[in-house]
């Protein structure tokens, strides 16, 4: 048998070849798998699956456990919107996307937190790591640690933005289960996500998710990610009706098949979906704290995965009364009680007769000559012809209403009663402060429903108003009826 012998210019330009097609072919298409999921967001039901266990990277999906715990520790009250984060070095050097911060500065956390669900900064998401565990190895620790509290079984954390790193995987499975306690853990802060821009204290930034959020109807949020490795990668939500879905996408070869993707199985979700399901929201965990010690008042309960517990004893076992000095002990004054003589009865002779007499005598108090004191006149009586005018009424022809409860707030008219009764409440749950104790109002009209904020005075309209533009929430306001 003749062997042919493969000529070594021939064997060097094959080498070439296969070396030219690695550059050219990106490294996204060769390099991530892909992975799907659909859930039912109501009831949590799995309605379609591919690939759902396999661990891969999430790339920026990790945000969504970033914001998770800052949303947690705001409302322990370990951090708040506006305490000022002193940006690192570390911080500030991180690659894009990012907002540009720079090293040193300082800035408020609601701002971060923009950033990072909007524009997915990598710096903003460490920056909201270093500032609530101290640094971002802790942070990814607490990161895994409230990942198994949720029941995301297969996910570890390594960093606080998403890059490629040795470790850091999820899976399809576990970051829908996670969109689905952002949704509904946090609906006061759920609707970061489907702002298409918003002010991030630097600057004015737009969603990485603009084009699904403009393009399929319903759709809310919530998450993009992106890295070589990982591919195209979003978890989106949309409701219509009754109905809301979530589906997930790991490895979609470019962001547009990514997003038709997406809007296929969102589609495939709605068909799939009873059109009427109780909602069954999962459990809401504690937070899980950090690696340091934390300290417990009371009898309060460690938090699961919680270092080290300093418990403070903050209560009264029992009150000691102070002693008095020695020899300085006195006998009790003794208190005597008068006892109260009933007053005699008077009678209504009695008081004319004392009035007609103060009347008809002369004054009798003694005025001493160059004491300086003028003695008292009684006035001239009023002459006899002299008619009194009777007081005429007042005439109110319209009450003011600046000061009254008679005003109100108007945020948006929607298609349905539920979508307005929704939006009422999403709104007063972000604007709690200027909207408390204004009642919440849908007016049906011909061209749709109405979400009023009424009862409320001018000022406090004006400020509520003031306040939601402030937070990208249109509104006007509405003055009383004449």
């Amino acid at each position: 048998m003749k062997v042919r012998r493969i000529q070594p210019a021939r064997f060097g330009l094959f080498v070439f070849a296969a070396l030219w097609m690695l550059v050219i072919v990106p490294a996204s298409v060769m390099a991530a798998p892909y992975a799907a999921m659909v859930m039912d967001a109501r009831t949590g039901e799995v309605l379609h699956s591919r690939n759902a266990d396999t661990r891969l990277h999430p790339a920026s999906l990790t945000k969504m456990m970033t914001l998770y715990i800052a949303f947690q520790a705001i409302e322990s009250g370990e951090i708040s919107l506006d305490t000022k984060v002193k940006i690192s070095k570390f911080a500030a050097s991180e690659p894009p996307s990012k907002l540009g911060l720079q090293a040193g500065q300082r800035i408020s956390m609601r701002y971060l937190i923009r950033a990072a669900a909007v524009k997915s900064a990598n710096d903003a998401a460490t920056a909201i790591g270093e500032a609530l565990s101290g640094s971002e190895a802790a942070f990814a620790r607490r990161m895994t640690r409230t990942a198994k509290s949720l029941g995301m079984t297969r996910t570890t954390f390594k960093n606080a933005h998403g890059l490629t790193e040795n470790g850091h995987m999820s899976t399809a499975r576990d970051m829908t289960i996670l969109g689905r306690h952002v949704l509904y853990d946090f609906p006061e802060y759920y609707n970061l996500f489907s702002r298409t821009t918003t002010h991030a204290g630097v600057r004015e930034v737009a969603n990485t998710n603009r084009r699904l959020l403009a393009n399929y109807r319903g759709a809310d949020g919530i998450k993009t990610g992106y890295t070589r490795a990982a591919g195209f990668n979003l978890v989106a939500s949309a409701e219509r009706g009754n109905e809301r879905i979530i589906a997930t996408v790991f490895g979609g070869k470019s962001s547009a098949t990514r997003n038709a993707k997406v809007a296929e199985l969102l589609d495939l979700g709605f068909r799939r979906a009873p059109s009427r399901a109780p909602v069954r929201k999962p459990n809401k965990p504690a937070s899980v704290g950090n690696d340091g010690p934390v300290i417990v008042a009371g009898n309060q309960t460690k938090p699961k995965g919680a270092g080290k517990v300093i418990r403070l004893s903050g209560a009264v076992k029992k009150s000691y009364r102070p002693r008095l000095r020695p020899g300085a002990e006195q006998a009790p004054a003794a208190v005597v009680v008068a006892e109260a003589t009933p007053p005699a009865a008077v009678q209504a002779d009695d008081i004319r007769t004392a009035l007609v007499a103060a009347q008809a005598a002369p004054s009798t108090s003694p005025v001493t000559k160059g004491s300086g004191v003028t003695p008292l006149k009684r006035p001239a009586a009023r002459p006899s012809d002299v008619v009194l005018a009777r007081a005429q009424p007042e005439v109110v022809t319209r009450v003011s209403t600046s000061g009254g409860r008679h005003w109100g707030v108007n945020v948006g008219r929607y298609p349905s009663r539920y979508k307005a009764e929704k939006v009422l409440l999403q709104t007063a749950l972000t604007e709690m402060s200027s909207l408390d104790g204004s009642l919440r109002k849908v007016v049906h009209k011909p061209q749709g429903f109405d979400a009023n904020f009424m009862g409320m005075t001018r000022d406090g309209a004006d400020l509520a108003c003031r306040r939601l533009a402030a937070r990208n929430i249109t509104c006007f306001m509405i003055g009383p009826k004449s």
